[in-house]
């Protein structure tokens, strides 16, 4: 368990166990490689970040990421994997998302992309990626780090 700061001051405790916060979360973040290249989508107010978002009434977890991958990237998932959980304690409310690791099949050329301006491809990240603002705040703080740390081990494993 990971417990930090995130970049608006918020207490967030990380996990890669399976829901250790809650079996019903509310929101998802995916990240998501397509053609050995790293998937993400350019929000129109927060900027280049991991497609995620809301689950909807009737919606599992795992259905919500694989349509705001959809919605924001055009990217049709082929796999999805639950990679860990995370909670925000913020000052007024509580977050609970899901991680997952998807691969894209198909990138769909879509007219709309929701409230983002379409997918961004990425060999690697930049090295100094908490100080990059063209990067999301959700992309500059430590479940990013971690994760992607996690995810690399996960592969070495295997």
């Amino acid at each position: 368990m990971y417990t930090f700061k995130d970049f608006y001051h918020n207490t967030v405790e990380l996990s890669f166990e399976k829901y250790p916060f809650s079996t019903s979360p509310k929101h998802v973040w995916v990240i998501c490689k397509y053609k050995g290249q790293w998937l993400l989508t350019d929000h129109q107010r927060r900027g280049y970040e991991f497609p995620g978002g809301k689950v909807e009434e009737g919606e599992s977890p795992e259905e919500a990421a694989k349509r705001e991958v959809l919605e924001e990237t055009g990217g049709n998932v082929s796999s999805i994997n639950y990679l860990g959980q995370y909670r925000v304690t913020g000052k007024d409310k509580i977050i609970i998302k899901n991680i997952y690791f998807a691969e894209v099949g198909e990138l769909l050329n879509q007219q709309h992309y929701f409230e983002t301006n379409g997918p961004i491809l990425f060999n690697e990240f930049p090295q100094n990626i908490k100080r990059d603002r063209r990067f999301s705040f959700i992309m500059r703080d430590e479940v990013f780090s971690h994760s992607l740390s996690y995810l690399k081990s996960k592969v070495h494993d295997e």
